[in-house]
């Protein structure tokens, strides 16, 4: 750490605890909403139901959400820049889940900032970095580099459908920023129509990679992934995959657009 650089007035900031309750059915719309088939009982079916661990994130977006209220950055603008999730234990099927929220690192990239927004539960540790334009030149450190592309051939490439009303069906789930279903909003965030959120296009091509490695998504133990560009309901996502051990590394684009960068999954 650079001992001369200037630390950000809401770094460490405390953003406060909150309990939130679902049941069986906010579990199995978000499976649906991720792109889980009718036929996959185990995600969509209350007697065999096995909650995706990525469900946990709509139930902690309170806290990026409470950092952009409380005046840090201008929530019409910001983006989601890039998101990790580590699970600690699989999430039941309905219930209540007590998290604790505070901003970890702030990030200065000139003319923006990243904030780094991390939720903790007894189920999951998960960080949110926001990416805020006109919240840097503060003389902070810059951040970590993205990680660099395997240097081998892919394993595979997947092909990931999202649907024309993915974004309209995810944002039921609490992200219900303006800029993925209203189409002024979107273009004041500098996009052409509404998009995706990325942490739907992350679960979509997560869902797909467990299948390649002959996993269970209920499974995941660690995901993470940057979002370099958005992705528009009804895109195809092409994943190029490299697997490993227990999980996989890998790159998404849509349309010819780089879409998640830095991508890498772990299951149990």
């Amino acid at each position: 750490m650079n001992e001369l650089a200037t630390t950000h007035p809401w770094q460490g900031r405390d953003l406060g605890e909150r309990t939130v309750a679902y049941d069986e059915r906010d579990a199995i719309l978000y499976a649906l909403a991720v792109g889980a088939p009718a036929g996959r009982l185990d995600l969509v079916f209350e007697e065999r139901l096995r909650v995706l661990p990525t469900f946990a994130l709509t139930l902690a977006q309170w806290a990026p959400d409470a950092l952009g209220s409380a005046g840090a950055f201008d929530p019409g603008t910001a983006v989601h820049g890039s998101q990790r999730l580590d699970v600690r234990a699989p999430m039941p099927r309905s219930g209540k889940v007590s998290m604790a929220a505070r901003v970890d690192r702030v990030w200065d990239k000139g003319s923006a900032a990243v904030f780094d927004v991390v939720v903790e539960s007894d189920f999951f540790e998960a960080t949110w970095a926001i990416f805020a334009p006109g919240c840097g030149g503060f003389g902070g450190e810059r951040g970590p580099a993205a990680p660099a592309v395997p240097e081998t051939a892919p394993t595979t490439t997947l092909t990931v459908p999202t649907g024309a009303n993915q974004a309209a069906l995810y944002r039921l789930l609490g992200d219900r920023h303006h800029m993925h279903v209203d189409p002024a909003a979107a273009r004041a965030a500098g996009q052409p129509r509404p998009f995706l959120h990325g942490l739907c296009s992350l679960a979509a091509v997560t869902l797909a990679l467990a299948d390649e490695v002959a996993a269970h998504p209920a499974d995941l133990t660690h995901l993470e992934g940057r979002f370099a560009a958005p992705v528009f309901p009804g895109d195809d996502l092409a994943a190029d995959v490299w697997t490993e051990d227990r999980g996989a590394r890998f790159e998404v684009d849509a349309g010819g657009r780089p879409a998640i960068r830095g991508g890498h999954v772990t299951f149990g």
